[in-house]
């Protein structure tokens, strides 16, 4: 028996990111909401040393309040794992809306279609 490549699964997940990185670029929530489970989590370590985040709605309000249109800002999908219905990724951003972070996403294939469930990140120190 051959090992899964997951050719496939990999552009579906990639398209997936990219809704996120699009909507971070434009300042719209509404493009990178399809790209989140509803029950998808966003947590990062606040400059007091403590954790911070929760449901993923609070990714959309930042984004929309938050964020100004980055048309030259650039991202790049680093890295993706795939196992059977679970998959990580790796996106790494520079200037978006004026902010440099990586983004750590877990998915799952839940009916057939890639979600983002949990999303974690560390934000970079201008240079």
């Amino acid at each position: 028996m051959s090992k899964p490549t997951y050719v496939h699964d990999y552009q579906a997940i990639s398209e997936v990111l990219n809704k996120y990185i699009e909507g971070c670029k434009q300042a719209k929530s509404s493009i990178m909401k399809s790209a989140f489970s509803p029950q998808a989590t966003m947590y990062s370590v606040g400059p007091d040393g403590k954790l911070v985040g929760g449901a993923i709605p609070i990714l959309f309000e930042g984004v929309d309040k938050g964020f100004r249109p980055s048309p030259e800002a650039t991202a790049a999908i680093t890295r993706i794992e795939i196992v059977g219905t679970a998959a990580s990724a790796r996106i790494d951003a520079n200037d978006m809306s004026g902010i440099s972070f990586t983004d750590f996403f877990h998915l799952l294939k839940v009916d057939g279609q890639w979600t983002v469930v949990s999303k974690i990140f560390q934000t970079h120190a201008a240079p």
